[in-house]
């Protein structure tokens, strides 16, 4: 029977799930305040992280929330060297996840067009 996730994706998942925790209640920078994390792809000998997140504030804040980011790289990077026990740490690497955003926007263009085809279907025909 075949394992449902791989070593890589369940550390990915804790990686994720423990940085969260530590931007949630360790981070004091009030630019990382309003972020999710959506996931965390991990290389193959786990070097590097791309930890992928969503802001409330959509893309207003974008660039002073990768600052407050990066500023805090090195201390999140530590602790999760503390409470994640793998070989290598990874660097943490944060990229804006767009894929919410994009979601959102085929989601209007379907219902509009849903819309536009209910309002040509109730006008009588020329």
């Amino acid at each position: 029977m075949p394992k449902e996730f791989s070593r890589g994706q369940r550390v990915s998942e804790q990686i994720r799930r423990e940085l969260a925790d530590l931007i949630r209640l360790e981070v004091k920078d009030p630019r990382v305040g309003f972020i999710t994390l959506t996931d965390v792809e991990l290389s193959a000998d786990y070097a590097h992280a791309k930890v992928f997140f969503t802001s409330m504030t959509g893309r207003d804040d974008l660039d002073e929330i990768l600052v407050g980011l990066r500023r805090a790289s090195g201390f999140l990077r530590r602790e999760l060297g503390r409470r994640v026990r793998i070989h290598t740490t990874p660097q943490l690497h944060f990229v804006y996840d767009q894929s919410v955003e994009e979601g959102a926007r085929l989601s209007k263009l379907i219902d509009d067009t849903v819309a536009a085809d209910r309002r040509h279907a109730q006008d009588p025909e020329d």
